[in-house]
């Protein structure tokens, strides 16, 4: 809608970052379902202490 320089950079600069914000989200769940289909062991203590 507009020719003007000055309102096109700024835009093309906010849509690229925002691509590159939605590819790390992506790749940040992706860690997280790996995460979880993994296996857990959790270890507690006795009576929540050392000795």
């Amino acid at each position: 809608m507009t020719d003007d320089p000055d309102v096109l950079a700024p835009l093309r600069f906010l849509r690229e970052r925002e691509i590159v914000h939605f590819q790390r989200f992506g790749e940040a769940l992706d860690y997280a379902r790996d995460y979880l289909k993994q296996q857990h062991y959790f270890f507690m203590q006795k009576n929540g202490c050392n000795s």
